[in-house]
């Protein structure tokens, strides 16, 4: 436990940080990453410290996908500066190498003007990646790319299990781009991705201190039921029906979490009842896998900073950025 901290917070070790260390705050979807953001931030406004706020979310990038990727309220947004949100229009892609790019930009600008930045977000290979660099892998063979996304779902995952169960663990069934990019590194190489990512486990940069915020299964099961109903009440449907009228959506974008299932409803496919239910269990799903990565992250190569693992469930957002502020500051 950190010297002053909530019993809730854990830390393995304790590790005197110097300044200009930034904090990289994980967690479920619908696990309160976002508050704990902005409450951190007023604390270093608080100290005459300047924060600015960096979104690890592939989808937040869109420019109106708003309600159903949950992003930061526009009065947040107005109060503390945020990045790598709405940047790209949703029929365009994004990869993590641009993600990556914008965080490491702005990451060094607000360190260079003595201020901390605040890395948070919830697609967690943006922040495995930005934690212990990116497995580049062969360049893309469009001939095999083609033939792979000729291939129905559960075909390629069915192969994927077969050929890399490591990476089928991690990779959400849904997840069309990074399931065929996983199989295109099998054929090409004849080694599963996962064995060639082996080398991220070899070192982590010693300047990010990682926050995991931890939910009871049923807890954040619960608490997911309940963001999807307010965004529903807050007019997802309209949001979703619009881009898809306008023909708004790409290949990346319409595989949102929220969308995609509209997507099938506005298409006949499904009920909006059916729609409503599938958001639900495939956000609970995507909860799973967050929570595999944060084992992941947490467990970290040898000599990285300790972690900070919270139990989020029995700390207010402002305990949990006291925390953070503790071990930022050695206090």
């Amino acid at each position: 436990m950190l010297p002053g901290a909530p019993s809730a917070v854990k830390s393995p070790g304790y590790v005197s940080l110097e300044m200009g260390d930034f904090p990289v705050i994980v967690g479920p979807t619908a696990g309160g990453k976002s508050s704990v953001a902005m409450a951190l931030a007023s604390r270093l406004a608080d100290r005459g410290v300047s924060a600015e706020i960096i979104s690890a979310d592939a989808f937040q990038v869109y420019r109106g996908m708003d309600i159903g990727t949950a992003k930061p309220a526009p009065a947040d947004r107005a109060a503390v500066p945020h990045h790598a949100i709405d940047i790209r229009d949703p029929t365009e892609a994004f990869t993590v190498d641009e993600w990556l790019a914008i965080a490491e930009e702005q990451i060094q600008r607000v360190r260079s003007a003595g201020g901390i930045p605040i890395v948070v977000g919830g697609t967690h290979f943006y922040v495995k990646a930005l934690l212990e660099g990116l497995f580049e892998g062969p360049t893309p063979d469009p001939e095999l790319r083609a033939s792979l996304q000729a291939i129905d779902a559960s075909s390629l995952r069915a192969e994927l299990e077969q050929i890399d169960p490591k990476a089928a663990e991690r990779i959400h069934p849904n997840d069309r781009r990074r399931t065929i990019r996983a199989i295109e590194v099998h054929r090409q190489t004849g080694i599963p991705i996962s064995e060639h990512q082996k080398q991220w486990d070899a070192a982590r940069r010693d300047d990010a201190i990682l926050v995991a915020l931890q939910w009871p299964v049923e807890q954040i099961n619960s608490r997911i039921n309940s963001r999807v109903r307010d965004m529903i009440t807050a007019g997802l449907v309209e949001e979703a029906h619009g881009l898809w009228d306008a023909g708004g959506f790409g290949p990346q974008s319409r595989e949102a979490i929220g969308y995609r299932q509209f997507i099938a409803h506005f298409e006949g496919q499904s009920t909006q009842e059916e729609a409503v239910e599938a958001i639900k269990i495939e956000t609970r799903r995507f909860a799973k896998s967050q929570r595999t990565w944060i084992r992941r992250l947490l467990a970290g190569p040898p000599g990285a900073p300790s972690p900070i693992s919270v139990d989020a469930s029995a700390l207010t957002p402002e305990k949990i950025a006291q925390a953070i502020e503790i071990q930022l500051f050695n206090k």
